[in-house]
């Protein structure tokens, strides 16, 4: 989720994601080590939409909206099995996609103000992002150790809303997929 070009997250912005818990005893050590939002508070996850709306954006109505837009989305299961790489990017590779995809361009199309990535890429291309910002023998150590563990699977049934409140990402509110019914919203430190 950080900004490339940059590698910092900015107080307030806000990020729409997918966790992946089962990611997390194959991904956490390296994560921790090479992805720079992990030690910032965000869990192994597939990012959605990044960067969202500002915090400061974020009312009644637009929980409102994302309860309906994400409501009318089926749940659905995803398996992981093979690694991807973007430039200098190391990622678990989601199967199948198109639920993901779905999901981003149903956000996108009702905030166009948001564009996935800010605009920057014109494909998207959902991941689990384990490692940035390495060369490529990191990269290749990383992929190897995880190549020789069994894949696993996901049900995917909400996406978290984050925001960084300066020092770290929160979960603000969680949103129900296949459903409509209101966001949990998540306490203080979550």
């Amino acid at each position: 989720m950080a900004d490339d070009s940059t590698n910092e997250f900015q107080t307030g912005q806000t990020a729409l994601i997918v966790r992946i818990p089962e990611a997390e005893p194959s991904v956490r050590r390296w994560r921790e080590r090479f992805d720079p939002s992990a030690p910032a508070g965000v869990p192994a996850h597939i990012t959605v939409l990044f960067p969202y709306l500002d915090e400061s954006r974020i009312d009644a109505s637009v929980h409102s909206a994302l309860t309906d837009v994400l409501g009318s989305h089926p749940a659905f299961d995803l398996r992981f099995e093979t690694c991807g790489r973007l430039p200098e990017v190391l990622y678990l590779v989601p199967e199948p996609d198109t639920q993901l995809r779905q999901l981003t361009e149903a956000i996108a199309d009702c905030w166009p103000e948001a564009p996935p990535y800010g605009g920057r890429f014109a494909e998207i291309v959902p991941h689990l992002t384990i490692a940035q910002g390495q060369e490529d023998a990191v990269l290749e150590e990383i992929e190897t150790d995880l190549t020789g563990r069994p894949p696993f699977n996901s049900h995917v049934s909400s996406v978290e809303l984050m925001v960084h409140d300066g020092t770290k990402w929160q979960e603000r509110a969680s949103f129900a997929l296949g459903g409509g019914s209101q966001p949990k919203r998540a306490g203080p430190g979550r």
